[in-house]
């Protein structure tokens, strides 16, 4: 176990807290979302649109739901909206909100198990759209419900380490009562959970509607399912460089 009272010497924080496998993930957003801007044709778009976003109305009894996709469509798109957005602006809020809230997320868990953390989130947050917007023919797109879970998991340990003298992700996780009575995690979580609950209610002022029930599935992902992912003992504990970028 890692001494938090006296941190062995050869832990040392990255020159940069962003880990491999998050800047993977904001190049592939960046990536998809560049093509899609300067390369293809309207209805390539639409294509594409139709094979790889999330529309809960694919999977109702309507006549052409399908929407004429490829086979799979309907499978892999629980999971590849997330690497889609809007626009510009929403890839770039997204973007900011990963590199802030997966970073200490992926340096506790690893590569593996954050990928594996975040397709669970992409999928129940798919799923509470699909409860909420059965028959609707909008297509849900964003990294918001992987970024809900990696905020909310984070709120497991975020606060613990500070003041400590090592990086919050080294700290023991918080059980789920003493997140509930630690005020900081309260305000943090709660004021995300208001913002949320406000647009799902009151709508988004910025154009278009905003997916706050995939957001709730991957806030309960990352608030509920965190200790299935934390490693027992993590790769720093024992003195070995995270895995910086």
């Amino acid at each position: 176990m890692l001494d938090l009272d006296r941190p062995p010497q050869s832990i040392r924080q990255p020159a940069f807290n962003i880990p491999r496998v998050v800047v993977g993930l904001l190049a592939a957003f960046l990536i998809v979302h560049a093509i899609r801007s300067f390369f293809l044709d309207p209805a390539t778009e639409q294509w594409l649109l139709e094979n790889f976003a999330f529309v809960p109305g694919r999977y109702s009894s309507v006549p052409g739901a399908d929407l004429g996709a490829v086979p799979g469509a309907g499978i892999w798109s629980f999971v590849s909206y997330a690497f889609l957005h809007a626009d510009w602006g929403h890839l770039i809020v997204n973007s900011v909100a990963l590199a802030a809230f997966a970073s200490p997320l992926a340096f506790r868990f690893g590569a593996g198990r954050f990928l594996a953390f975040s397709a669970i989130a992409a999928v129940i947050g798919a799923l509470c759209s699909l409860a909420l917007r059965w028959g609707d023919f909008v297509p849900l797109v964003g990294a918001s419900a992987m970024i809900s879970a990696h905020m909310a998991g984070a709120a497991r340990f975020l606060f613990l380490g500070q003041g400590r003298g090592v990086p919050s992700y080294y700290a023991p996780a918080a059980s789920l009562r003493d997140i509930f009575t630690d005020r900081r995690t309260v305000v943090f979580l709660g004021s995300w959970l208001v913002i949320n609950l406000a647009f799902g209610f009151l709508g988004s002022t910025l154009g278009g509607t905003i997916a706050w029930e995939a957001h709730i599935g991957g806030f309960i992902v990352g608030l509920f399912l965190f200790p299935a992912f934390d490693p027992p003992v993590w790769p720093q504990a024992r003195g070995q460089r995270p895995d910086a970028a």
